[in-house]
């Protein structure tokens, strides 16, 4: 395939409404009417059960399901016209999930968490979520996926550095291709990141410290790094997008995902300006964390049999290629044709890399906790 998808997704929820008005096969699996309304079978295994369309509520609240990331959009919009539920925007980091249900635990508002996977190993771990395996489940990696159901990934992200090729071309600058070139004066002063307490930033974080030979028990690298870029001028702060597109960033640190989504499918900037790299330490160490996303139940959901449906659309392949159709690699990736567009596999082996995450989630509070206590975040 070596068109872009500018134009494919300019209209998503028409697609969406086309694609999707009439059919109730999204799932592998059409829906039966009853005397109280439409039914759908739903779950995996042990989990399978039906669901009734008479208990859905106006409105379904998911952790993080939220416009202007992963493609969410596109999927609340298929979503609702497909089952008749309209999803609630929910703008919150994974690390702001877990503290709203921490302070929510006796009384849970939202029905299942979506973001960072060792987030929400945390969140199984504190006794916040249950068990459910979404139809499809047995596709998921088995180490992405917990064995009572509690957590399952449904993407997978990769740290990307996304830079203005222009504004690189009027200051003499090369495209980057270590964490040690974001260390140049002019691309530090105006260079955006995200604090390591939402999952992209701890992204970040673990891949400038991988680069710099760091280890999940020795993040100093990367505290020194910080320390540097904002003697530079680089700025931490969640909300870069708009001016990157207006030039008052030439830079910015999330993931692949992220630049590939403005450079093909952005009118606000056009997209020869746009270049995506993934970088590596000066002595070739691999720099690019590849971050898994996932969702679980929560424990006392208040709209368990929705959030289910919800769930396996996430997980069919319809729900899959909505992620792809906005470069977000989808857990069923291998199943799916990729885009072109994205950086050329080897780049992936040369740059990507992960770690354990059980060790993750032992560690990932004090990682977080002495990062931005000593970098002065």
């Amino acid at each position: 395939m070596t068109r872009t998808r500018r134009r494919f997704l300019t209209g998503t929820g028409a697609v969406a409404a086309a694609g999707l008005a009439g059919c109730s096969s999204a799932l592998g699996g059409g829906g039966t009417s009853t005397p109280s309304g439409e039914q759908y079978e739903v779950g995996h295994g042990d989990y399978q059960t039906t669901v009734n369309a008479s208990s859905f509520p106006e409105k379904l609240y998911v952790y993080a399901v939220q416009s202007g990331w992963s493609n969410w959009p596109a999927i609340m919009s298929a979503f609702e016209e497909e089952y008749g539920v309209p999803l609630n925007d929910d703008d919150r980091s994974s690390g702001e999930a877990l503290k709203h249900m921490r302070s929510r635990a006796q009384n849970p508002d939202h029905s299942a968490y979506n973001g960072g996977y060792t987030y929400g190993i945390i969140a199984k771990n504190e006794g916040f979520l249950t068990g459910y395996k979404p139809k499809n489940w047995d596709t998921v990696p088995s180490k992405l996926k917990t064995d009572d159901g509690e957590m399952t990934a449904t993407r997978r992200m990769t740290t990307a550095v996304t830079y203005r090729e222009d504004i690189y071309e009027e200051r003499g600058l090369d495209a980057p291709e270590t964490w040690e070139d974001l260390l140049h004066p002019d691309i530090m002063q105006d260079l955006a990141l995200q604090t390591p307490t939402a999952a992209v930033g701890l992204a970040t974080a673990l891949s400038v410290n991988n680069a710099r030979g760091g280890s999940l028990d020795d993040v100093q690298p990367v505290i020194d790094y910080y320390e540097q870029i904002q003697e530079g001028g680089a700025e931490f702060t969640d909300n870069f997008l708009a001016q990157f597109t207006k030039g008052e960033y030439a830079t910015f640190v999330r993931y692949d995902y992220s630049g590939l989504n403005l450079k093909y499918n952005n009118g606000d900037v056009a997209e020869d300006k746009v270049g995506v790299a993934l970088l590596k330490g000066a002595d070739g160490n691999a720099g690019a964390f590849n971050q898994p996303y996932g969702f679980g139940m929560m424990d006392g959901a208040p709209n368990p049999e929705a959030c289910k449906l919800f769930m396996d659309y996430v997980l069919s392949k319809e729900g899959q290629r909505k992620f792809l159709d906005a470069y977000v690699r989808p857990i069923r990736a291998p199943e799916l044709e990729m885009p072109d567009e994205f950086p050329a596999q080897s780049t992936y082996d040369e740059t990507e890399f992960q770690v354990d995450y059980g060790t993750m989630v032992e560690k990932q509070e004090d990682i977080i906790d002495e990062i931005e206590r000593s970098a002065g975040l």
